[in-house]
């Protein structure tokens, strides 16, 4: 009975450990990122992720931060690796959770990204994929504000390239800059970002 408790204990030891030991390379990394050292946080993640193959969050920052990198070079050759970056550790998550509305959002701008990079090619195609995936990221989570801004961001950038009236999107920005001051997270490792870029949406409608 003693050996049958040592070992127990011993169990949930090991795993509490593991998980410390997640959680502090989680937030190592995550810290990196945040200072602006997105290789050494992109490094970090990496080594996470070859061994918490069954966690999503590791792959999900990288993806994450290929994906507003791609979004911010002015540099083809430089966007288009960077677009297949994160979609190589997007293939892993999609995977993992394909309904998760936080996954979706980022699918989602991994499309988008390849519609800017040659909209002639991709724009026709992929448009409707886009729009479809919010639509389901929408019916499953319709107050997650990621949900909500990326949306109303491809939605609005589809309006003006149409010339039409972009008032409604910029409501729905509104509408995610309240959803962020009331989102809570699951914990503080999981998918929180977004807001500034919701405010530098709105100025933009002004």
């Amino acid at each position: 009975m003693t050996k049958i408790i040592t070992l127990i204990l011993f169990f949930v030891a090991s795993v509490v450990s593991a998980q410390s030991d997640f959680e502090e390379g989680m937030q190592d990394a995550l810290t990196a990122w945040k200072n602006g050292n997105s290789k050494e946080a992109l490094t970090k993640f990496d080594q996470i992720a070859s061994v918490e193959k069954e966690n999503f969050l590791p792959n999900y920052y990288i993806s994450l931060i290929n994906t507003l990198e791609a979004f911010e070079t002015k540099d083809r050759n430089e966007m288009k690796l960077l677009i297949e970056k994160a979609q190589i550790a997007q293939d892993k998550i999609n995977n993992l959770l394909p309904d998760d509305p936080e996954v979706l959002v980022l699918q989602a701008m991994i499309h988008t990204l390849w519609i800017v990079y040659d909209p002639m090619a991709n724009g026709r195609q992929l448009s409707s994929v886009v729009l479809n995936i919010y639509k389901m990221a929408e019916g499953i989570s319709p107050n997650n504000p990621r949900v909500v801004l990326n949306k109303a961001k491809f939605e609005m950038g589809m309006a003006q390239y149409f010339g039409q009236d972009t008032k409604p999107f910029c409501e729905q920005i509104t509408k995610s800059i309240q959803l962020f001051a009331n989102f809570k997270p699951k914990t503080n490792l999981y998918p929180n970002w977004g807001l500034d870029r919701a405010e530098e949406a709105l100025q933009n409608c002004k």
